[in-house]
């Protein structure tokens, strides 16, 4: 038989050794939480609940499944509903019904017949050639328009579109550079996707045609990557935007229910203006919902800058600005919800918000509100008004805001996707 010595010795040994064991299995838990944590982009993403995750994303996967959404869970709701699909390239215009926000009824051409761009250049921009994407926009017809292999396209001119027409960059990689770039002006249901859109010029004081019925003189333009005047129903998704001598996109002259999602903005001074000007009051009916951008490296102001409308900001990350993110005069309505703004090191350039030319007496009453946005190295937002209004509760209904620590997610593959025959995209 053991001495007492000796089981005391194993016994000893036996919680020496569940010690160890539990200390290790505690130590490859912590390790393992720092290493989740760290590839979230910032330390207030950190913090996020993995459990509300859960909850969340399963409540909205119930809610997409009763939409007969396909649902890949990210929180994407946009991308959600048709990227797991391995045949998207067989099923292309089942994006047209995945638009959310002001912009969602934009159809584009989805009723309409596949045109396929196979030719880059655009040497005649009154007869343009058959097979070029001039060709192809100015068409009076409904086309959903795609490309046969990638292709870098120097428009001559600027590209005026027809209505009833999809710009679809999917599955070639696509640049429309170093010329002139889009005008959508008089028009409506728009949709354009997966395009890289850069280094635009102004170009102008020459004749171009615009549908196969007219042409006519076009004044100096301003240089947009996308300029969009008086149209409506537009959608502009999953689109890398840059290096233009005015602005990204701009919304201008009464121009409404659009949608501005998914797309990577970089390396410019102003962004986004939305509105024509403080005296230009029909741009009162607008409607403008920007969700699930990146505004990324080298971006200064206007993200967006807007004037008298209404508008929706939704879980976009902003990650760098310059001077500010948001702004606006002229007593435009600003709903922010779900984004993460980031402020930069510039101890003078924190407030994400600016109220352009205007006494504060005046913008105090202006409705602009943040509702669970998530602010990152001192970035701060100054509200005003009296509070959430009932069109706040239409524009949430059209696109509900997720929790900004899921942004990092949201806003993973913004910009053009790089989709790929017979894979997800």
């Amino acid at each position: 038989m053991a001495s007492s010595s000796q089981k005391m010795t194993g016994a000893c040994f036996f919680v020496l050794f569940i010690f160890v064991v539990c200390a290790f299995t505690a130590t490859r838990l912590r390790n393992d939480e720092i290493s989740r944590s760290r590839k979230l982009k910032t330390e207030d993403s950190q913090s996020f609940n993995s459990s509300t995750m859960a909850i969340r994303s399963e409540q909205n996967i119930t809610k997409r499944r009763k939409l007969g959404f396909l649902s890949c869970g990210n929180g994407n709701l946009i991308d959600d509903c048709w990227r797991c699909d391995p045949n998207w390239h067989k099923n292309r215009k089942r994006l047209a019904g995945c638009g959310m926000g002001f912009g969602s009824n934009a159809i584009g051409g989805r009723d309409g017949r596949f045109y396929v761009v196979i030719d880059p250049t655009d040497e005649d921009v009154i007869n343009p050639n058959p097979g070029t994407l001039r060709h192809a926009v100015i068409q009076d017809e409904p086309l959903w328009i795609i490309f046969e292999r990638d292709m870098v396209i120097n428009l001559k001119q600027e590209l005026i579109m027809n209505s009833y027409k999809t710009i679809d960059g999917r599955g070639a990689n696509v640049h429309i550079a170093n010329g002139a770039c889009i005008t959508i002006q008089d028009i409506k249901n728009v949709i354009i996707h997966g395009l890289h859109i850069h280094d635009c010029k102004k170009t102008g004081n020459t004749t171009v045609r615009s549908s196969p019925s007219h042409y006519g003189h076009r004044n100096i333009t301003d240089g947009d990557a996308i300029s969009i005047m008086a149209s409506s129903h537009i959608w502009i998704d999953h689109n890398s935007l840059s290096h233009c001598k005015d602005g990204l996109v701009d919304v201008i002259q009464g121009s409404t229910s659009i949608t501005i999602s998914n797309n990577l903005f970089t390396h410019h001074d102003e962004v986004m203006l939305l509105g024509h000007s403080d005296s230009y009051t029909k741009d009162k009916m607008m409607q403008v919902t920007i969700a699930y951008n990146h505004f990324g490296e080298g971006l200064h102001q206007r993200m967006p800058r807007c004037r008298h409308g209404y508008f929706h900001v939704v879980n976009n990350d902003y990650t760098h600005w310059e001077m500010y993110a948001i702004g606006g005069s002229a007593n435009p309505t600003i709903n922010s919800q779900g984004n993460r703004f980031a402020a930069p090191n510039n101890r003078s350039a924190k407030e994400v918000t600016k109220r352009v030319n205007t006494e504060e007496s005046e913008w105090k009453k202006w409705n602009w509100r943040s509702e669970g946005d998530m602010l990152v190295n001192g970035a701060f937002f100054i509200p005003s008004g009296e509070g959430a209004s009932a069109s706040h509760a239409s524009a949430s209904s059209l696109l509900a805001a997720q929790p900004a620590s899921m942004v990092d997610s949201i806003t993973s593959s913004a910009g053009p996707l790089g989709c790929k025959i017979g894979k997800p995209c």
